[in-house]
Parts: structure tokens; sequence; C-alpha cells
């Protein structure tokens, strides 16, 4: 039996800034909105956690939303097209477990983790994390230090190659590399 508890989340989302056009509630994940409404530009989360991406099938640059208003994407997050896709992140009770490794494919010096990581090269001297395993919990990795940057949800699971993720990195061609991770919980704050 699993530890995760699959709360409702519960999210509005809506066509116009400021809550503003067509409006679609969701309960669990959308892989593409277009069906719903042409476009997202604001949302409110009722309770649960939501990732927002900015592309269909959970693609592109990735946003992390808790229960509050997002009136705005374009300005609070620097994003022109909105959200097309989300995912409800079960919230997980339990003991969180995740190995981060140097390099791709599980290489390089390895570290495994139990809490948040403000600094991977402060903490583990380790210059940045290509690789990862998520054995237990919900997890936010940043790619700066210090819990900034973009940030990509990882749930349970081998993440071998974070470059095939399809976060559309533009200039970072040489793929994502994380810098900070942190836990996804109940009474997180950003």
């Amino acid at each position: 039996m699993s530890n995760t508890s699959m709360n409702m989340g519960r999210a509005t989302f809506y066509e116009d800034r400021n809550f503003q056009g067509r409006s679609y509630e969701c309960s669990s994940d959308c892989p593409d909105m277009s069906s719903y409404m042409s476009r997202c530009q604001s949302c409110r989360v009722q309770s649960g956690c939501f990732m927002g991406y900015e592309r269909p099938n959970y693609m592109g640059n990735q946003f992390f939303m808790r229960r509050g208003e997002y009136s705005d994407y374009q300005s609070m997050m620097g994003i022109t097209d909105g959200i097309r896709s989300c995912r409800m992140i079960p919230m997980h009770r339990g003991n969180f477990r995740m190995r981060i490794y140097e390099r791709e494919n599980f290489g390089g010096q390895m570290h495994e983790m139990m809490d948040d990581c403000d600094s991977i090269q402060e903490r583990y001297r380790m210059s940045d994390c290509q690789s990862c395993n998520v054995m237990d919990g919900h997890w936010l990795m940043y790619e700066q230090p210090h819990f900034r940057g973009r940030q990509m949800y990882m749930r349970p699971g081998e993440y071998r190659n974070f470059r095939d993720m399809g976060m559309g990195m533009g200039s970072m061609s040489g793929g994502m590399r994380f810098m900070s991770m942190r836990r996804i919980m109940d009474n997180m704050t950003m």
C-alpha cells in the first residue's frame, strides 16, 4: 500500500488574465486544455497542488501551483502562451527519498537525500545533477541554487537523462541540470 494519499485537488483555469473569460474546472491530470478553452492565462487553485505546463502533453516549462490565485501567468512566471496542460500532484504522507547523480545514466557522484537541499554544490560539492532516482515522495527540482529558476516535477521513478524530458530548454543545449531540490508537502512555502 502506498503512502501517497490521493486527496482531491481542485483548480479552475481561465482563458484570460484576472480570472476572466471561459473557465475549466479540473480535479485530475489534463494533457491538453485546448478542447476546453483556446488559451489559459490565469488560475485559482482551491485545494491541492498542481503542475502547469506551457505545452500539451506535459511538455515545456513547468510551473508549480499550490492553493492560491494566479491572476496573470505572463507577469508571474514569464510565459506568453499560458498553461496548455496540467497534472494534479498527490500529497505524499511518509518518508521522502531520492538519489541524485552528477551525470546522466546514474553516473558520477551519488548522494541520497531525504530532505530539501538549497544547493547541491554547497552540501555535496557536486557541480550539478543530471539524473536521479525518486524512491519516495514527490519533488520539485530547480535549475539554480536556493530554489530559483526553472523547475521540474519529479514523481517516483528513474530519470536517466533530463535532456530528453521535454523541457524545451532552448539555450541550455547541454540538457537540463538541477542545483536545488525541494519536497512537495502540504505545508511548504514558496
